[in-house]
């Protein structure tokens, strides 16, 4: 049975099936770029469902988690290059469904195909240490065990990569998995999904359920079967979800918000840090964690720096992901786009100065998606709402610095600390800012939102839970050491 029926009904997937919920109900998923385009229907699931899916996750760890690490790694091997072999009709999906590029959803589901092999050779690595013990006729050694089912809670902004990068390593520690996807781009969720069916995972290890956060990412997180739960998202919901699964005992991780700055120094390459400003920032409409919020800018170079940016945010060309030509696509739902608005005018109410942009597109072309021009505003300070709230959106504030100590503690002066980078060609600037700066992610003379899948992820502050995924980091999270005393 495929992911899919003839009426573009997704399903869930429990126990190795395909499935529809068990009332029935469907949720509609429109293009944003065109709400006329239906993308498809994926399923409103219930509580009955999710029990399910946790239930058939259960009894499958049990068998997964004896099998040796090469062995699971060859599921993930096969999986990344079925995923590999559908990149073009996945990607084509998500820019249908949360408005991207077609290159940035090419480039992401490479990154996809690129993680679940990074995460299969991790089957080959080292999960322990020989200790020292102070009885010379005994054996100490740790080991690590999976934590059991993991509950899986991902964004719409990122469909491929970040539940990939969540549920390959917890498959490759020996992990069960149940996922919730953002129902705005679950269709693209169940692609991947039918990619590990095909892979030939035992029945159970993996399942999908779509439907409600209140309903299915809640009960995933009160779920007494769910050993642990890993979260991306927003800060109100991740602290809920968080507070739930502490409350029961269980193990959580929370990936949440950012409001992350660029610094210019006075001696920067201007031309290099317009670039990775406008990248950084306005790429996939602002809507990434790390995208960049804040450009603080020292007075001596902000008049030019401005001006540049400016004139290369007016280039940007916005429309339909799918057409050739389109640099920036659309909010991904009507509510970001209504956010976003209400940024923008909160930003003009408290006085910051628009320098382009600020409006909502509209014509033939605009009219049936969900549009807003990039935009810039100057004079903007501290104490401003859009200098402290993260907007997850196509808006950068300038903030005019007389020194890199003042631009250090305006950058920290937030709640978040997900990212930050320095456009400087000065070693000793470079070095204070990577000593100064609170988050946990700093970046020299690249963009805020680079992440690397071999290196560790996570942010400071209100930014996380101050655990870290990917790269080998994975390993804290989805498994506990075992200390063993042989005599």
């Amino acid at each position: 049975m495929t992911v899919q029926t003839e009426q573009q009904h997704y399903l869930n997937y429990i126990n190795g099936k395909w499935r529809s919920s068990s009332t029935n109900d469907v949720i509609k998923i429109s293009n944003p770029a065109n709400v006329d385009d239906v993308v498809g229907f994926v399923q409103s699931s219930t509580a009955e469902d999710l029990n399910g899916a946790v239930e058939a996750a259960k009894s499958a760890q049990k068998k997964w988690k004896k099998l040796s690490g090469d062995q699971r790694g060859r599921y993930l091997y096969k999986a990344a290059d079925i995923l590999e072999s559908r990149l073009e009709e996945v990607a084509v999906c998500m820019t249908r469904e949360m408005g991207k590029t077609l290159p940035e959803a090419k480039g992401e589901t490479a990154r996809g195909v690129a993680i679940l092999r990074y995460y299969a050779g991790e089957g080959m690595r080292k999960i322990g240490d020989v200790i020292p013990s102070t009885d010379s006729g005994a054996l100490m050694f740790t080991t690590r065990v999976p934590l059991g089912v993991v509950g899986v809670i991902t964004p719409w902004n990122f469909p491929v990569a970040i539940p990939i990068w969540k549920m390959a390593p917890a498959l490759i520690y020996g992990n069960s998995v149940v996922i919730k996807p953002a129902t705005e781009t679950a269709i693209t969720c169940a692609k991947v999904i039918e990619c590990f069916a095909e892979a030939g995972f035992p029945e159970g290890v993996i399942n999908l359920v779509t439907g409600s956060g209140s309903v299915i990412g809640q009960g995933l997180a009160e779920h007494p079967d769910v050993n642990g739960i890993t979260f991306t998202g927003s800060n109100a919901v991740g602290k809920k979800i968080g507070q739930t699964v502490f409350s029961r005992g269980g193990k959580y991780q929370l990936e949440m918000g950012g409001k992350n700055p660029v610094i210019v120094a006075a001696d920067a390459d201007l031309d290099l840090a317009v670039e990775a400003t406008v990248s950084g920032g306005l790429r996939s409409t602002g809507q990434k964690c790390t995208a960049t919020s804040r450009v603080i800018v020292e007075s001596e170079i902000y008049e030019v720096f401005k001006e540049k940016l400016v004139a290369k945010v007016n280039e940007i060309t916005v429309g339909d992901g799918q057409e050739d030509g389109t640099w920036m696509g659309p909010s991904a739902n009507a509510g970001q786009l209504q956010t976003v608005l209400s940024y923008i005018h909160k930003g003009k109410a408290e006085g910051a100065e628009l320098l382009c942009g600020g409006e909502r597109l509209t014509g033939s072309k605009y009219d049936k998606g969900y549009f807003v021009q990039p935009t810039v505003f100057d004079s903007v300070t501290a104490n401003m709402t859009i200098a402290q709230e993260e907007i997850f959106g196509p808006v950068l504030a300038l903030m005019k610095v007389d020194s890199l100590k003042e631009a250090l503690d305006l950058a920290n002066d937030v709640q978040y600390g997900l990212s930050a980078s320095i456009f400087t060609t000065n070693i000793q600037k470079m070095l204070t800012f990577i000593e100064e700066m609170d988050a946990g992610l700093v970046r020299i003379n690249a963009e805020s939102a680079g992440v690397e899948l071999q290196a560790p992820f996570g942010g400071m502050k209100q930014s996380s839970s101050h655990s870290r995924e990917q790269g080998q980091a994975a390993i804290e999270f989805y498994t506990s050491i075992k200390t063993v005393f042989v005599k």
